[in-house]
């Protein structure tokens, strides 16, 4: 999955933590001290169990949780665990990760209902957003960390982890190039929830760089984002189910899929709205799925399965 967006109807999560909800066992000598990851780096990478998951998520936090569902006994759920370390290492406390051996954790495991893993979440002020389903490679996880951080700052969560420091900052020369100048002005305008401000400066970045494909994907997000704005989760669902072959209320449903990470789900309610539509509502559907391909990156894996189950759609 390519850079994810989120707005705060990404909050509007569906998991049942209340049965983790549970204080932890009491601690030993260091009870009371920040948990610390394997390198010794205070807090930015700890682990979560079905004891401690409840404190390390509670709405309180002042900074945004990446919570990681994994197990030891695959391979690439392990090595994508060690490329979120070197995320969170290089954020240096903007955001802690929490890694859930999901083995030796079964109370975490069926509150998430997850089918496989590593599969990832966020978590504000206590709240699930779901991020990756999957291993991905560092720089999208980059591109979505980005967008968590971004909503995070909308809703004040901006908080540090506590003992991060200088120590666990990456080096001056690793640091990111500043973005170009109509990018940084977009950037801020869906920091402070100026959409059309966003959209107006990605359009621009555009027309100066038709080739700018991180321009295109942005602008893409954002229509996601305007798109979403206000809708009502419930009722959308409600009109989509009424009528199947009712385009525009299926095109609702799947960008609220899209924005919540169920991007495949997404992908196949617009297949399936292809194979029961005819002339211009099919193309309609069509159109706008090619559009969220987009979104998602076109070299995505579920792309890719996507693009060969709607040409068997349409031939």
């Amino acid at each position: 999955m390519s850079h994810q967006p989120f707005t705060a109807a990404a909050l509007r999560g569906a998991v049942d933590l209340s049965s983790l909800k549970r204080p932890a066992p009491p601690a030993g000598p260091a009870s009371g001290a920040e948990p610390t990851s394997a390198d010794g780096a205070p807090g930015l990478v700890v682990e979560g169990t079905d004891a401690s998951i409840g404190e390390l998520v509670r709405p309180d936090v002042p900074y945004p949780v990446v919570m990681v569902l994994w197990s030891r006994r695959l391979k690439e759920s392990g090595d994508f665990v060690a490329t979120m370390g070197a995320v969170a290492q290089r954020y240096a406390g903007r955001f802690q990760l929490v890694t859930v051996d999901v083995d030796t954790n079964p109370a975490i495991l069926q509150a998430f209902q997850v089918q496989a893993v590593p599969v990832s979440f966020a978590f504000l002020q206590g709240q699930p957003v779901p991020l990756f389903e999957g291993a991905q490679p560092e720089a999208q996880v980059i591109g979505v960390i980005d967008q968590v951080l971004a909503l995070a700052a909308q809703h004040g969560v901006t908080g540090t982890v506590s003992g991060a420091d200088a120590a666990a900052a990456p080096a001056e020369p690793a640091e990111e190039p500043p973005l170009p100048p109509l990018h940084q002005q977009a950037y801020d305008a869906i920091e402070s929830g100026d959409l059309d401000a966003a959209a107006a400066a990605y359009r621009e970045a555009l027309t100066q760089s038709p080739a700018d494909t991180d321009a295109k994907l942005g602008l893409a997000q954002v229509g996601l984002m305007q798109r979403t704005a206000g809708v009502d989760l419930h009722a959308a669902r409600a009109a989509a189910a009424a009528d199947p072959t009712d385009v525009d209320a299926q095109i609702v449903v799947a960008d609220l899929d899209l924005l919540g990470g169920h991007v495949e789900d997404a992908f196949v309610r617009l297949i399936d709205t292809v194979r029961v539509t005819v002339d211009a509502d099919r193309n309609k559907a069509r159109e706008h799925l090619v559009e969220l391909f987009e979104v998602v990156g076109t070299t995505d894996e579920r792309v890719v399965k996507a693009r060969k189950s709607l040409m068997s759609a349409l031939f």
